[in-house]
């Protein structure tokens, strides 16, 4: 029984030391807008909005509008869907949340993201893209392409070129 137990312990840290898997990857970006934080929050507020200031959505259909619990389905110029479940909304903090547990078009699962407006210096707004993930590939030694340096770098593409639409449509 001496022996085993330390055999034990050695096999159980070995298992732990390989099988880790994949860490939760973050990506913040924020933009400042020469806008008041109510009209900033006017244009961004619905679920179903973002064709009207994001340069790569096509289209968007949400299945009750901006009410918590509906689904959106994102279609992206140049092909590729987007499914996403609007987790919470308020029009007090001017933020809401959403999550999509498949990645679609992006190379990332279990993503959840909070778009936010606050007043900023001057009579300007902060908007914030605050998102956490996992990369597509579940595994160690994910191929390219689906690793956490592609999801990071899809995720703040999306994050950099809304908002800087979002800035262009407002100013």
């Amino acid at each position: 029984m001496g022996r085993i137990a330390p055999a034990m312990m050695l096999l159980l840290a070995s298992s732990l030391a390989f099988g880790h898997g994949p860490t939760r990857q973050k990506v913040t970006e924020s933009i400042t807008i020469k806008a008041t934080p109510e009209r900033v929050w006017d244009k961004i507020k619905d679920f179903n909005s973002l064709p009207g200031w994001h340069p790569a959505v096509e289209s968007s259909n949400a299945t009750d509008g901006s009410n918590v619990g509906s689904v959106r389905t994102l279609s992206l110029k140049g092909g590729g869907q987007i499914v996403e479940t609007l987790e919470s909304h308020s029009d007090a903090e001017k933020k809401f949340s959403y999550r999509a547990k498949d990645g679609g078009a992006l190379p990332v699962t279990n993503y959840t993201s909070t778009l936010s407006v606050r007043p900023g210096d001057g009579g300007t707004t902060l908007v914030e893209w605050r998102g956490a993930f996992y990369r597509a590939f579940p595994n160690n030694n994910p191929p390219p392409g689906q690793d956490d340096e592609a999801a990071v770098k899809a995720v703040t593409s999306v994050y950099t070129s809304g908002l800087a639409n979002l800035k262009k449509v407002l100013e």
